[in-house]
């Protein structure tokens, strides 16, 4: 067999099968992309991607949300380049990470400190250890269907998954004041945090940004309690402002997770807290081999830089928005009834009546072919790259496919 052939998505995943379990982890498998999609692939370019098989798409997952500023940004390429010549996992730190503290203190108005590690899951779980540590307490409010990380105290999963690992959360309903309140009096005097996502993205459903009124009511439970309020921005983490996303709705959390989007694409995590918590901050035991590797800091900070320099939301907007009020008139139209929730730089696309996803499967496998990749029921990504002939290009093809999702 050549190397090209060998390379191919259908040889890598025969091949990954004999020695990863399943083939596939995480996003590709729980995600649920339909059969037809591709799994490997071999570059990535400003708004593009290209599969294993050569197939260009002008991509809306971004990467499933690290990227912000476009694949392969010459400015934060250039910025982890110089400090990848100079050391990235040293004995210690570099500067860079007194660099970037400083560039979230200065960014984030909640944010007194920061502190580092990885992946998501990293963050949203040091920010409960440091509400628990805190405040001497141990439940922790999350709301039903919520998504906070891949360890047995948030995931999905229940494989491996005692009852212990969760004897202390309790759920309400996301942007209900009264089952916020509920669960608040369950836990009574044992309450440690509440735990809030940016905006309500769960998968397969619409999403819905918090109403003031639901944050404010959290912040003044909080605050009536002794308890943390704790944002999980991980997803929505400088898409939707600077600050971070509950300036929207004037509200100012203790502690915030960051991840996915802060370093453009290299691994990294953020949690930022205010003098309150501190102390309890340094009392946790939390770390990584790589947790204060330099080139990835290098990264945040030419991203966050850039980011504020040129604008980059206002961008995502403008495209987002342009997408949006396209597919909005073609799939009238077309006569179906699409709903398009979520910030518009974050959206996700429902068909109505379309409970086993057929016709959302239909429409992004129809997209995928004419050289476009969405996804069906996840929340998407728009990045500063995407440009007017980018979004208009993808009409075109989304035209096309909402007419064949209208015949079936």
């Amino acid at each position: 067999m050549d190397q090209k052939a060998a390379n191919t998505d259908l040889a890598l995943r025969t091949r990954a099968t004999r020695v990863i379990p399943g083939g596939m982890w995480g996003h590709q498998n729980a995600a649920r992309l339909p059969k037809g999609y591709p799994q490997y692939f071999s570059r990535a370019e400003g708004c593009r991607t290209w599969d294993a098989d050569g197939r260009e798409y002008i991509d809306f997952i971004c990467g499933w949300g690290p990227t912000i500023l476009g694949y392969n940004d010459v400015d934060v390429e250039a910025a982890a380049a110089d400090q990848r010549a100079r050391g990235d996992a040293m004995n210690g730190p570099s500067e860079r990470l007194v660099e970037l503290a400083e560039l979230l203190v200065e960014t984030v108005p909640h944010a007194d400190w920061a502190m580092f590690s990885k992946n998501g899951t990293d963050a949203t779980t040091a920010c409960v250890t440091i509400a628990r540590a805190g405040t001497g307490r141990r439940k922790v409010l999350v709301a039903r269907g919520a998504y906070h990380g891949a360890i047995p105290w948030c995931t999905p999963s229940v494989a491996g998954v005692t009852e212990e690992d969760r004897a202390h959360l309790i759920q309400y309903d996301y942007n209900d004041a009264a089952s916020l309140e509920a669960a608040v009096d369950q836990a009574g005097n044992d309450l440690a945090a509440i735990l809030v996502s940016a905006f309500k993205h769960d998968l397969g459903k619409e999403h819905a940004l918090p109403t003031r009124a639901f944050a404010t009511r959290a912040r003044a439970l909080a605050d009536l309690t002794g308890a943390a309020l704790i944002v999980d921005d991980v997803r929505a983490g400088f898409r939707l402002h600077m600050g971070g996303s509950w300036e929207l709705v004037g509200v100012r959390p203790d502690l915030a997770a960051w991840s996915k989007a802060i370093a453009n694409g290299y691994a990294l995590a953020a949690v930022t807290g205010n003098d309150r918590f501190r102390e309890a901050a340094t009392k946790i035991f939390t770390t990584g081999s790589f947790w204060t590797a330099a080139v990835s800091m290098a990264a945040a900070v030419a991203t966050i830089e850039k980011l504020k320099k040129t604008g980059g939301i206002d961008t995502m907007v403008a495209m987002g928005q342009r997408l949006r009020d396209g597919i909005d008139r073609q799939a009238s139209r077309h006569g179906l009834a699409v709903r398009q929730s979520g910030p518009v730089q974050m959206p996700v696309i429902l068909f109505d009546d379309d409970a086993d996803r057929r016709l959302g499967n239909a429409f992004c496998l129809e997209l995928l072919a004419r050289g476009v990749y969405m996804h069906p029921t996840h929340t998407m990504f728009l990045c500063a790259a995407h440009t007017v002939a980018d979004i208009d290009q993808t009409l075109a093809a989304s035209d096309e496919a909402l007419a064949t999702v209208a015949r079936l």
